[in-house]
């Protein structure tokens, strides 16, 4: 019993630590750059992981799976941190993380579609209520309005279109990495190629010069930790923890995202804001346990 809860605890806390990475990122993206700033905290992160997680031969994994997965999980985690790191402010940044969690709404819409199962009708209201969720969160304080949605993605199209299509690849990747991974992990090797590949873009593009500062360091080491310690716990957790809570727990985390950032940023968020999270947030939920396998 010690034992599952001591895995569960693991999970707990990785979910805590998930939950703080937006305004980690967004703060090292303000000292270093969108890009640069990205590619320090996937490089650092890489490190932490190789050490903690270790990174078993690349001929221990099927290429289909570092070729396809490997590609999916980098693309995601380009469109996530430049999505966050290119907001045009912090209060939007915490709107890209919100639409970001339209993945889980969009896991369950595509396995849906490929498997063509037989599932509850109440599904398609609780995947509209995440969409409605977003476009509530991202309308502002007066409310839902298709004008004013459209005129606040217009402020900022690139950030909008790379969280929208990050969230859209996860859920891609959630869909059929399991089938191509057969029980392995290639998570480390998958950081190591997001590092890369920000890097690239970092050297090819042109990007504005990193400040370095105590603070910059500090965030970018707190980002890191938050980044890598996620994954590293949660490797724990699914070793023999309670699976069912903490997956449960899981889908609180753009509550805990958005209330962390704003603490981390400083800002305060609105009604509509909240409204908008609990919307997306409940939804998310009620597709899990419309589509959970029962036992």
């Amino acid at each position: 019993m010690f034992s599952q809860h001591k895995y569960t605890l693991a999970g707990c806390v990785a979910i805590l630590l998930w939950s703080t990475i937006v305004a980690f990122i967004r703060n090292v993206a303000e000292q270093l750059g969108p890009v640069g700033g990205a590619a320090m905290i996937y490089t650092l992160s890489s490190v932490l992981l190789v050490v903690v997680v270790g990174a078993p031969r690349l001929s221990r994994f099927s290429p289909r799976y570092l070729l396809i997965g490997g590609g999916l999980f980098v693309s995601y985690e380009m469109c996530l941190a430049l999505a966050l790191g290119m907001a045009n402010d912090r209060v939007q940044t915490v709107e890209m993380s919100v639409i970001n969690y339209l993945w889980p709404a969009l896991t369950v819409m595509l396995a849906v579609v490929v498997s063509r199962q037989k599932v509850s009708r109440l599904l398609y209201p609780a995947m509209a209520m995440a969409f409605l969720g977003v476009a509530w969160t991202v309308s502002g304080e007066q409310g839902l309005s298709l004008t004013r949605l459209a005129a606040n993605v217009a402020t900022n199209p690139v950030s909008y279109t790379l969280a929208f299509s990050g969230a859209f690849i996860w859920a891609v990747y959630c869909n059929i990495t399991k089938r191509l991974a057969n029980g392995q992990n290639a998570i480390a090797w998958f950081f190591i190629a997001t590092a890369i590949a920000l890097w690239v873009k970092f050297f090819l593009t042109e990007q504005p010069p990193m400040v370095w500062s105590s603070e910059a360091v500090l965030n970018l080491a707190l980002a890191a930790i938050a980044m890598a310690g996620g994954y590293g716990l949660w490797n724990i957790a699914i070793i023999g923890g309670n699976m069912v809570l903490l997956a449960t727990l899981s889908y609180f985390t753009p509550i805990l995202s958005a209330f962390f950032s704003a603490l981390i940023f400083g800002i305060s968020l609105g009604a509509s804001f909240w409204q908008g999270v609990v919307m997306v947030t409940l939804a998310s939920l009620s597709c899990w346990y419309l589509t959970r396998k029962k036992t």
